[in-house]
């Protein structure tokens, strides 16, 4: 394997591990709130589950960065590509958007979506202001996940 492989499977390893770990961080955020509602509220499982869930999608955009990447480079269902080191440090900045702006829109919609559960729990009609609310911090989510699937395609 040469450098420039290296470099470029390093960028799809960056893309599913950082936007992977600030969903986990946010869903358990938002878990955890949802879990002391639920406490109290067991009938509301279905409402809070979906908020919960809305942290989540960051980790879902690094695996398609990943698998965008592995089969640029040949990885998947093809032979690897020779690439040079300038090339492998392409796809590897190319993951950084979205890894890294998954990484923070997760943390943060994860605190925004515990937010929502707990204004949730209070008063049940305003689950879909706190949806509006949680999916504004998706718009990042979003924006980085665009820029890395444009870089990712340039190449």
């Amino acid at each position: 394997m040469t450098l420039g492989l290296m470099l470029a499977v390093s960028g799809a390893a960056v893309a599913a591990l950082f936007a992977g770990c600030g969903s986990a961080y946010g869903v358990q955020v938002a878990g955890r709130a949802a879990a002391g509602v639920l406490s109290e509220q067991p009938d509301m499982f279905g409402k809070l589950l979906v908020l919960q869930a809305l942290p989540g999608t960051q980790g879902i955009y690094g695996f398609l960065i990943a698998v965008l990447i592995m089969l640029n480079v040949g990885l998947l269902g093809g032979s690897p590509a020779d690439l040079t080191v300038a090339q492998g440090l392409s796809y590897l900045f190319a993951a950084f958007p979205i890894a890294f702006g998954g990484l923070v829109s997760g943390i943060h919609q994860g605190r925004m979506a515990a937010a929502a559960i707990v204004m949730t729990g209070k008063n049940p009609d305003t689950m879909a202001k706190g949806m509006t609310m949680t999916a504004v911090v998706e718009t990042y989510a979003i924006l980085a996940f665009l820029v890395s699937i444009l870089l990712v395609f340039s190449l």
